[in-house]
This record gives structure tokens, sequence and C-alpha cells, in this order.
């Protein structure tokens, strides 16, 4: 997934209310960006970390500006939260996927469960339904190893228990995390959400499939680079 524009650089001011973000451009110019990102970005919102913005033209748009990327010292984080179900249509789209490359049609935003949308159902003639739930990574306390969540998740923990009860029905389930960064492998922040990674467990032994996928980040493209072990214990 390429950028449509080059992205802007700049320095963080400060990251407040969730969703804004004050950056020095190197300009000299301060702007307020939009923070896609509900979470607690933990170890990525220090003040003077080397930031890049993206510009809308639309000027429908409260804010033109989107913080996409912020370097940190494990490399290039990327930060949007509305990204990973772009590289996952477009990976699933490319047949880049093995675990699902068998699959002819893709559905995003599909409602199942209780109350709840799929972030891709995957169908092929012969093939049970497989559910697809995908998750944005960008923690990292310990060099190569990608975390999540690194905040209390309850609705993903209900997800995965949406999850296994459409293995129980007898169709497929996964659940994709998507590292917008470099690592080596993925494991589940249980000392900060002990709920989720219970979840997380009970799912996966009731058929749940977990997959993580590592991302080359640049300034340039967000791309999905690779797959690594997910090392959570059962």
């Amino acid at each position: 997934m390429r950028f449509s524009t080059p992205l802007i650089p700049g320095r963080l001011v400060q990251r407040y209310k969730r969703f804004l973000a004050d950056v020095d451009l190197d300009t000299g110019e301060r702007v307020t960006a939009h923070c896609a990102n509900p979470g607690a970005m933990l170890g990525l919102v220090e003040p003077g970390n080397r930031v890049f913005l993206s510009r809308s033209s639309n000027p429908q748009r409260k804010l033109s500006f989107s913080w996409e990327l912020v370097d940190t010292q494990w490399g290039l984080v990327g930060i949007n939260t509305s990204r990973p179900n772009a590289l996952i249509a477009e990976a699933l789209a490319e047949r880049r996927l093995p675990a699902f490359a068998s699959y002819d049609r893709v559905r995003p935003e599909v409602k199942y469960g209780r109350n709840s949308r799929i972030d891709f159902l995957l169908e092929t003639d012969g093939q049970p339904l497989c559910y697809l739930e995908v998750k944005n990574c960008h923690f990292m306390r310990s060099s190569g190893l990608a975390e999540f969540p690194d905040c209390i998740a309850a609705r993903s923990a209900k997800h995965m228990g949406e999850l296994a009860a459409m293995v129980a029905s007898g169709a497929r389930a996964a659940v994709a995390y998507v590292i917008q960064m470099e690592a080596r492998s993925f494991d589940v922040a249980r000392d900060i959400d002990p709920a989720y990674d219970i979840a997380f467990r009970r799912a996966r032994a009731a058929g749940v499939e977990a997959y993580a996928f590592v991302c080359r980040v640049t300034p340039e493209e967000v791309t999905i680079a690779r797959e690594v072990p997910v090392v959570t214990p059962p």
C-alpha cells in the first residue's frame, strides 16, 4: 500500500484527547493531525519523536493531516489503525497469504455473532466459510517481540469468543495481527490485559487460528512482508 502523496516529516509536540496530535513540521509550521489510534500507544507518544503525516486533499475534512508513522528505537512504526484492514485486503487479493490463498471471494464487514461485524468473510465453493478478524499491532518492549494489546481490549476479547463460536458451528475462524513494524515474533501482552489473554487462549483451544504478519514500513509505503511465529504458550 503506497501512500498517495509523500509523507510530511515533523516532530511530535503532544498527543491528546486520544485522536489528536500536535506536530511541528520541518517547515516550522505547527499543525494538528488526526491520530487514528484509540490505544495507549505505549512508547510511541514521547514529545520530540520524529513523525510522518499524510495530508488529504478532501476539503470536507476537519483535519487535513493524519499521523501515519513514528520513528522509534525499533525503527519506523505505523500507528494508523485504519491501515491493517486495507493491507490484509490487498494481500488477500494478491494471494500473498498462503493460509487463505484458496478462497475465491472476500466480503468485508459482514454481520455475525452478537451484534458484531467480521473484518473479512472468505468464501469458496466446497470449503467452510472462514471468518477473519484483523488486529493492529504496534507495541514492542523487547527487541523483536511484538505484543498486543497495549491497553485493555474488552471488545477484542469479545471477538475471540465469537470466533470460537463460529468454529463450533462448523466454520473456520482466524485472527490476523498486522504488525506495523519490524519484528521476529508475536505474543499476547498478558500483563496488560489478562482477560484478553484468557479469551485468546480459549479461542485457540477451540480451534481459532492465529497469524502474525510483519510489515515493511517506509515513508513511501506500508506493505505486509512476511509471517512471523505466534509464541503465546497454550
